[in-house]
Formats: C-alpha cells, structure tokens, sequence
C-alpha cells in the first residue's frame, strides 16, 4: 500500500506533467508513482489499486507513457501479467538531438520564404526560431556531452566502495 506522501508525490508530478506537456493527469500520476513505488515494478491491477484509478485508466496511461518512452512493461518468465516500471531510456536527456533543431531550422526557412517581400517586424518571429534552432543545434551536443560526464560521476559515487575499512560504517 503506498504511503499518503507517495501519493501526495504523485499527484505533484501529475499536475506539473499536465500543466508542462498537456498529459492526461493519471499519466503524470502513474509516471510520478512509478519513480517512488516499492517494488518498483507493478502489475496494472497493483497501480490501479495504488492510484485508485480504473483498469482501462491505467492501461491508457501505461499505453501514453510507453509512446514517450517513459515506461516499459515486462513479464517474468511463468507469470501471466505484465509488470510495469519506469524505462530506463526515460533518464536520459529528452530533445538534446541537434538534428531536431535542425529540422526545426530548416521548417521556419521554408516559412521564411514565404515572407521574402514581407516587412521585418512580419519576419521577425521566423527569424527569431530560426535562430534558436540554429543555435541549439550547434550548442546542445556540447552540453549533452557535458551531461553524460556529469551523469558518469554520479553513478561511480553512487557505486563506489570504501577504499579502506574504517570508512566502513557499522550501524
């Protein structure tokens, strides 16, 4: 049974992935429960008693969170249910591919064109997305390769074995 602050958790993530990104709220609930529940892999029956939520409403928001790679179902060998976790790829930086913003670039040139005989203040909002995208498409590989130093670091402190035996605690 999840604890009220779980829950309280949930819902926080729910609003803010509702109000960010236009989520279904139970998606945003069932993507903030899935980061704190225990264990961190749960059939749809478990989440929904979890979240006091309808079958089909989890189904839903598992289907929704999967297309964003967001979650991920598996099954255990001889079990008939599946079991729903967060997906691993869902901690890696989203939209830092500069090819993206390159279409993105390329999209308001297009639209550019169209304006060639147009006034500059009738220009201005494409020239100014052009510019952002042609900007982070040059800038966002530098900073997703600072990212991945940052998140090996943090991972080797978070693996790391006391080198010697008295800085091993002892409760």
């Amino acid at each position: 049974m999840p604890s009220d602050t779980q829950l309280i958790f949930a819902d926080h993530v729910g609003r803010f992935y509702t109000r960010r990104y236009g989520f279904p709220p139970m998606a945003g609930r069932l993507l903030g429960y899935l980061f704190v529940c225990d264990p961190p892999q749960q059939t749809i029956d478990e989440l929904g008693e979890a979240l006091l939520a309808s079958r089909s409403a989890i189904t839903g928001a598992v289907k929704l969170l999967e297309g964003y790679r967001m979650a991920r179902r598996t099954r255990m060998a001889g079990e008939r249910v599946d079991r729903v976790s967060l997906d691993p790829a869902s901690q890696q930086p989203q939209n830092f591919d500069s090819t993206l913003h390159r279409e993105h670039a390329a999209l308001f040139r297009e639209g550019l064109a169209l304006l060639a005989d147009a006034p500059p203040e009738r220009r201005a909002p494409l020239e100014e997305m052009v510019a952002l995208a042609d900007f982070l498409s040059e800038r966002l590989p530098a900073l997703l390769d600072e990212w991945h130093t940052h998140r090996d670091e943090l991972r080797a402190r978070h693996t790391k074995k006391p080198d010697r035996e008295e800085d091993v605690h002892h409760d």
